[in-house]
């Protein structure tokens, strides 16, 4: 809005002072009305909810704006260094919202002038209130490293729909009240508590994530979290869950047999680098639309045992290191897997140290095309059953069976190597005898294939 107004057919300047406009001067109703409808356009219709003589006179029920309550938090910050930068606190990248975000300090409601303090103003305590006008709190606290303690006060409204890096990278974090937050119309969670390294506990009874169309990165590098309850979590519109809880390294538990992964379709690194997971029901996920599972169990370390016996993989193109690292792991049943549209195998059992055979009868290679490293560093494997793979796509097999150094019987009379390109150390690490096996089945093998 501009801050002129035409009053009785002549145009009139609007005074103002810290955006608080004056309307006592203007007699007709009409023409406040006008400037009204005028203000909420341009979101400023906190004037009309805070200004009493204005809603007696347009005749106007506040309670007709009670969805548009404030948001309340408080902040406890880390002094650091001689100055605070501004954005260190709160990130408000649209300028145009920042006289919704209304900023005091140490409870004194001295309001900031600047976009920064020193620290001789011995900050300590922050409160933040944020007018119904926001419905993006996406990179709000993004990186602000010098934040322990936040605490929702209030949160009235539901019109929020965008929570992405709210918090990501509040690495000093340690305190997370979010009991009032309401997240009715959220869409997007993707990165919402990544990077949160010092959170050792997050309670999400109250969130609401029907209308969430993204989780990726959710909670990634959260490596203090010692537990996390997702039981009320609904996630049938969830698209895209990759990285969800990748190097949750804490985590020694995680119940998601209530996720109804129907709709997601990228999965990948959703478990990587969870070291301390021992216990992971995924009883009744289901794989439908998945395009993307590598690294999905990537060093999942502890895990012993996996029912995969819900998945339906026959759409996803993208396995390597699906497995890999999981050396606690001494079976695996992959009988239901379908492969027929895979094209990347790379790394996909590597590191499986504690497998001792593996039934692969059921997989269908014909597309894949690269195999590299794809059994490395098996090393309790002594029998592998693929002996019917069809290789003719196949472009990289270097370090495919490296360091599987128990394995004495290995059929691979049925490969087609002639388009492979990349075969260095393909049986490197293993037995004397089993190459010399090898060397029997496929004539003119490179030696590179054994060095």
């Amino acid at each position: 809005m501009g801050n002129t107004n035409i009053k009785n057919g002549k145009t009139e300047k609007l005074k103002y002072k810290k955006q608080i406009f004056d309307f006592e001067n203007i007699k007709s109703v009409y023409i406040l009305k006008k400037i009204i409808a005028n203000l909420r356009r341009n979101k400023f219709l906190m004037i009309v909810k805070y200004n009493k003589k204005l809603q007696n006179r347009l005749n106007i029920n506040i309670q007709h704006y009670k969805d548009y309550s404030d948001i309340e938090l408080e902040l406890l910050v880390i002094q650091e260094g001689n100055k605070y930068n501004y954005y260190e606190f709160i990130n408000i990248l649209d300028n145009s919202q920042i006289p919704y975000y209304h900023i005091y300090f140490d409870n004194n409601k001295k309001e900031i002038k600047r976009n920064y303090f020193t620290i001789d103003d011995k900050i300590k305590k922050i409160q933040i209130k944020i007018d119904y006008q926001v419905i993006s709190f996406a990179k709000l606290f993004s990186y602000c490293k010098c934040i322990k303690s936040i605490t929702f006060k209030k949160f009235d409204r539901g019109n929020i729909e965008d929570m992405s890096n709210m918090f990501s990278g509040c690495s000093s974090l340690k305190e997370l009240n979010l009991s009032k937050f309401n997240t009715d119309k959220v869409k997007d969670m993707s990165h919402l508590f990544s990077g949160c390294s010092s959170l050792n506990e997050l309670k999400l009874s109250n969130f609401n994530t029907i209308n969430v169309t993204n989780m990726s990165y959710m909670f990634s590098g959260c490596s203090s979290l010692n537990e996390l309850n997702l039981s009320n979590f609904k996630t049938k519109n969830v698209n895209k869950m990759n990285h969800m809880f990748y190097e949750c390294s804490s985590l020694k538990e995680l119940n998601l047999s209530n996720f109804d992964t129907n709709n997601v379709i990228n999965m990948s690194y959703i478990f990587s680098g969870c070291i301390s997971l021992n216990k992971l029901n995924i009883s009744n996920f289901t794989t439908n639309k998945a395009t993307d599972m590598s690294a999905f169990f990537y060093k999942c370390s502890s895990l012993k045992e996996l029912n995969l016996s819900n998945f339906n993989t026959k759409n996803v193109t993208n396995m390597s290191y699906m497995f890999s690292g999981c050396n606690s792991l001494k079976e695996l049943n992959l009988s239901i897997f379908n492969t027929n549209n895979v094209d990347n195998m790379c790394g996909m059992f590597s590191g499986c140290s504690s497998l001792y055979e593996l039934n692969l009868s059921n997989f269908e290679t014909n597309n894949v095309k690269n195999m590299s490293c794809m059994f490395s560093d098996c090393s309790s494997f002594n029998e592998i059953k693929i002996s019917h793979f069809n290789t003719e796509k196949v472009k990289d097999m270097s370090c495919m069976f490296s360091k599987c150094s128990l394995l004495k019987e290995l059929n691979i009379s049925n490969f087609n190597m002639n388009n492979v390109i990349y075969i260095e150390k393909m049986f490197d690490g293993c037995s004397h005898d089993l190459k010399e096996k090898i060397k029997t089945q496929i004539k003119n093998i490179k030696i590179e294939a054994f060095n």
